[in-house]
């Protein structure tokens, strides 16, 4: 029987005292004795189911450069305006030429608002010219924004599966030919934009609908009845969001996730957004008051929301892969987790 130096030294000696957290001693007697305390606490913590899972979550999140990541989607997100505010001001345009009327209107309420003779002429003329070129400038936005749109598409779906896959290197089979992916792509994105039109339609009918119901009971003077409206309107909202992430974590990962760990992921993902909605929505009226605000308030602001919602789903789509439940019917036996 193998005595106690037999024993291999490489494998784990249970009846060992742990390692803590923090190793620092002062030589004070009663300091080292509450460091040790305070890190046998950090290390009970740290092994709560949740907060383990949040740790795992966050180093993939970081080793994974989701950071980094997010930067890209973000400049790539902000790129695609362009061409979409080219195929707005086309579509403007369309409306003015069928409304000469209102096109006229137009023109006299900006010659009239400038003093400069010379500036008013010129800006009378740049109308007159966007109007004419309306088909020109909306045919190269749409195309311009269908371009932008599906390589934003492709690198939010590499983004997640970076973070989605269990190994970081990419497998040498999952390189697809180029008509493919850009048609995967494409329909990603029609989906996405049906996705998108979908959440904001419900949300827009459920707050006109519950202010339509207000209206018509007489109960717009009940004080107490507000808090609930409000509650009721978040709800919605959040409903929303949850299906609009449901969509992007179930299609764009290349291996379907576990069904627990998505539906909790993507709830934890809907709330972060309508967070983070609520932030922008209260700090940008407060950055547009100074003059530099009013400025470029607005453009950092939409470039702050790109940001925080690419980390947002990015650190969701690792939170989702990260996860660890026994009773998870899709997670397969062999990486069923310890009891």
């Amino acid at each position: 029987m193998p005595t106690g130096s037999d024993k291999d030294p490489r494998q784990p000696n249970s009846e060992a005292p742990q390692k803590p957290l923090i190793a620092i001693k002062t030589g004070h007697q009663t300091i080292d004795r509450r460091i040790s305390g305070f890190s046998r606490l950090v290390e009970r913590i740290k092994a709560w189911p949740s907060i383990a899972h949040l740790l795992r979550a966050t180093e993939r999140f970081n080793d994974r450069l989701g950071s980094q990541f997010g930067a890209a989607i973000t400049y790539f997100s902000f790129l695609s305006l362009i061409p979409i505010l080219m195929v707005s001001f086309a579509a403007v345009g369309f409306v003015l030429a069928s409304n000469p009327d209102l096109l006229t209107e137009l023109i006299n309420k900006i010659v009239g608002s400038i003093s400069d003779p010379t500036l008013a002429s010129t800006l009378k003329n740049t109308v007159n010219t966007a109007i004419q070129q309306r088909t020109t400038v909306g045919l190269t936005g749409l195309a311009l924004a269908l371009y932008s749109g599906i390589s934003w598409m492709g690198n939010l779906r590499e983004a997640i599966r970076a973070q989605s896959r269990d190994v970081w290197e990419r497998n040498p089979q999952d390189q697809e030919k180029i008509y493919f992916k850009y048609t995967r792509d494409f329909i990603s994105l029609s989906g996405l934009v049906v996705a998108l039109i979908i959440t904001l339609t419900l949300t827009s009918i459920a707050g006109s609908a519950q202010a339509a119901i207000v209206r018509a009971l007489g109960l717009e003077g009940i004080e107490w009845l507000r808090p609930a409206m409000t509650l009721i309107a978040l709800s919605i909202s959040i409903f929303a969001n949850y299906l609009l992430f449901l969509w992007i974590f179930w299609m764009l990962p290349r291996h379907k996730p576990k069904k627990k760990a998505l539906l909790r992921g993507t709830l934890l993902a809907a709330i972060g957004f309508e967070v983070i909605k609520f932030v922008m929505t209260m700090t940008l009226p407060q950055v547009a008051k100074s003059p530099s605000g009013a400025a470029f308030g607005s453009v950092i602001g939409l470039m702050a929301f790109f940001y925080f919602f690419a980390r947002l789903t990015l650190f969701c789509a690792a939170w989702i892969a990260t996860a660890q439940y026994k009773e998870d019917k899709t997670l397969p036996a062999s990486e069923q987790p310890a009891p």
